[in-house]
């Protein structure tokens, strides 16, 4: 078993080692782990970060560094998948808002219940801070919207942490740039009758004074990508091509 961890990173270089190191250091058993990191044209010391934590940590072997010019969060994460060697996938910020020890059981609950997509819900069973009460119920709202639109039961369409099978995320052959990939992602997962299975993870926001960066017009798009892909022909493959 092999899992690709995806880091997309555009200007942490504040949390980008602190990010590494924890995820370098989560037990994943008998797994071959695999770090891919795309710099999305970081202009503030990032990419220095990263090749240095390589250079100086034994585990830095476990890490794959890639460059490319800025283009948003979808665009790294495409970049990166197209590297990656994983029976799984698995999303990571480089901030500190998720703990990759949430990692071990994204995995477990994907190969013990045969579920090919797994999310780590930030709004199911823990009682989480909360960054704002507009980011919140934001989110809490596009996921109804999403729930509405393919009568699925999401808790948190919008959580980093995804975990999905490598050959099906590949077949669905992302193309958004932007934060919207956690609609697109989502939509084209349920448009093909895959269900997702959640389960509860931790969460430490941070403001938006410290760096957050998502924003309502991103909601905006989000919400426009959930309709768009509803009712895209292209979007309905066969779960199995």
């Amino acid at each position: 078993m092999k899992l690709s961890v995806l880091i997309p990173v555009y200007n942490e270089a504040a949390t980008i080692a602190t990010v590494l190191e924890q995820v370098t250091r989560v037990d994943l058993g008998d797994t071959v782990r695999e770090v891919l990191v795309v710099d999305d044209g970081s202009t503030d010391g990032t990419a220095e970060r990263v090749q240095t934590f390589i250079a100086a940590d034994p585990a830095g072997g476990e890490i794959r560094f890639f460059h490319k010019a800025n283009g948003g969060k979808g665009s790294a994460i495409r970049e990166g998948l197209r590297h990656a060697g994983g029976d799984y996938v698995l999303v990571q910020d480089a901030d500190l808002e998720y703990d990759p020890r949430e990692h071990a059981r994204l995995l477990q609950t994907a190969v013990s219940r045969g579920a090919p997509v797994v999310y780590g819900s930030r709004n199911q069973g823990k009682r989480n801070p909360r960054s704002s009460l507009a980011f919140y119920w934001g989110g809490r709202l596009l996921s109804t919207w999403a729930n509405l639109l393919f009568g699925s039961r999401l808790t948190d369409y919008a959580t980093c942490y995804k975990l999905l099978d490598r050959r099906l995320m590949e077949a669905l052959r992302l193309a958004c740039d932007g934060f919207e990939f956690c609609a697109e992602v989502t939509a084209k997962v349920l448009r093909r009758g895959v269900p997702i299975v959640e389960i509860p993870i931790s969460y430490h926001p941070r403001s938006f004074a410290e760096g957050k960066k998502i924003r309502a017009r991103d909601g905006i798009i989000a919400a426009w990508t959930f309709l768009r892909l509803r009712f895209s022909r292209s979007a309905a493959q066969s779960p199995r091509t």
